[in-house]
């Protein structure tokens, strides 16, 4: 009997399924968009009762649509949106409040007097992130000191803590296991990624978190346990847990240091594998786990730009651009190059390498024959920009320009956008012909788990070449264009 993986994509905008065969190709897909809930400006929120019906709903779905039955699933794999928490009751299960999503700014002041209390240099020494609201640790002091009864509860060990993959896991186990994985322990800013434990100094420092509540730390490639039969009508194990980005990076077969990826899901999340060191970024890039395979911690250097896709949503929801994000391609193609319009996407703040939660959105270069196809190229052409301005953090801080750069997530089915980001980059880009990365990198952390695949080598045998763009655009108008977006970056910072 055919044996096949379940994979768990619960992302920022939607609840995804996929089930792969041995071949690393998948057999069927179930997506279901996630609402966004913004209670005040800067604030985001998901219904956590909505992520679990959905992510259920669309795990049978991919089963139904794959034409299998659940037998016949080896193991089960979860990635997830990071950072992102929520808090649940322990002996009910009682979801307390809406999970708090990583895009939330509500907590800012709360980080930025902080940083002026001079911690955020012990912060990035144990967790080699940066004081900022991004991170899980300041969503979760406000929710204990906000909620009613929260605190109380937390104290008296009643409450369980977790980001999107462990509260996933507590419900498909019928809450038999409170525990994440390493990669996504390490994003939470409460965890010390040198010694691999919760931090009691970080604990304290961000309004005395109780221990009790926070989960168990595990390998991301692990026996987490079985999902209950009551779900898919048996019992599926799940082997493998892992961050959406540190994901994509195993998904897209970067095993060795050097190796470079870039996702452009909801936002732009550029990694690059460090292998077992745990680099410093003198360039306010993050130094995060990659991922843990029996004893192995590997190490990356991460920058993130908190809107791609989101971008792209906004300009076809919110100015009504065009009915498809797929229609912002023929748009590009249709505006004049001479055109200089640039639109700076801060909605919830600026990422790395700026750090500026309190930036807000702006379009410049507007002048009487901008059109709306103008507003559409200057959406995609900002997140290439941006991925250069991850890229030349990166190579500051002493990484080698990388030989390509492998691309993944919903953007990169637009090759306009894929050729102008080749040009603005100066080096080739690489779109693989399996472009689920994300959720083929749960599978195979799963699928290694239960001997399903041998080796990483075997599925780096797999991973297979779509189509690499190569620059075209001479370096002077490359400098222009660039120089250009550096302005307009500068005129939104606050």
């Amino acid at each position: 009997m055919e044996q096949f993986l379940l994979a768990i994509d619960q992302g920022t905008t939607s609840s995804r399924a996929i089930i792969f065969n041995h071949a690393g190709t998948p057999v069927s897909i179930a997506q279901k968009e996630l609402a966004q809930i913004f209670p005040k400006q800067g604030w985001v929120e998901h219904d956590p009762e909505l992520i679990w019906s959905d992510t259920l709903a669309m795990c049978r779905e991919a089963i139904s649509n794959a034409g299998i039955e659940a037998d016949q699933l080896a193991s089960i794999g979860i990635t997830n949106q990071r950072e992102t928490v929520v808090l649940w009751d322990r002996k009910s299960g009682e979801v307390l409040h809406n999970a708090l999503v990583w895009q939330d700014r509500r907590t800012a002041d709360a980080c930025a007097k902080m940083r002026e209390q001079g911690l955020e240099k012990l912060v990035t020494a144990k967790t080699g992130l940066l004081l900022d609201p991004y991170f899980s640790a300041s969503k979760l002091a406000w929710l204990l000191d906000e909620v009613d009864d929260v605190r109380q509860k937390a104290e008296a060990g009643e409450i369980c803590a977790g980001t999107i993959e462990c509260f996933l896991l507590w419900r498909l186990t019928g809450g038999a296991l409170h525990a994440t994985d390493i990669s996504n322990a390490s994003r939470t800013m409460l965890f010390n990624i040198h010694e691999c434990t919760w931090d009691e100094e970080l604990l304290r420092l961000f309004g005395n978190i109780p221990m009790a509540i926070l989960p168990e730390v595990l390998p991301t490639a692990f026996d987490f346990g079985k999902c209950q039969a009551d779900h898919f009508g048996v019992e599926v194990p799940i082997s493998g847990m892992i961050g959406d980005q540190q994901s994509a990076t195993f998904g897209q077969c970067c095993f060795a240091p050097g190796m470079l990826k870039s996702t452009y899901g909801t936002g732009n999340f550029v990694l690059i594998n460090t292998g077992s060191e745990a680099l410093p970024s003198a360039n306010r890039m993050l130094t995060t786990i990659a991922w843990q395979i029996g004893e192995e911690v590997s190490y990356a250097i991460e920058g993130a730009a908190f809107s791609a896709g989101s971008t792209m949503q906004w300009l076809r929801d919110g100015l009504e651009l065009f009915p498809n994000a797929a229609d912002s391609e023929s748009l590009a193609q249709e505006t004049d190059p001479e055109h200089r319009v640039y639109l700076v996407p801060a909605f919830t703040g600026l990422g790395a390498p700026w750090w500026d939660p309190h930036a807000r959105a702006s379009i410049t270069g507007i002048t009487r024959d901008t059109k709306r196809a103008d507003i559409a190229r200057a959406g995609l052409e900002a997140v290439c920009f941006q991925t250069r301005d991850l890229l030349e953090a990166m190579i500051a801080d002493g990484a080698e320009r990388p030989a390509a750069l492998r691309v993944d997530g919903g953007m990169v089915a637009n090759s306009w956008a894929m050729q102008f980001l080749a040009d603005i980059l100066d080096i080739p880009v690489e779109r693989p012909a399996i472009t689920e990365t994300t959720a083929l990198g749960a599978a195979a952390m799963a699928g290694l788990q239960v001997g399903f695949w041998e080796s990483e080598q075997e599925l780096a045998e797999q991973w297979q070449l779509d189509a690499r763009f190569e620059p075209k655009m001479d370096d002077a108008e490359r400098a222009e264009r660039y120089a250009g977006w550096r302005t307009a970056v500068n005129r939104t910072l606050t």
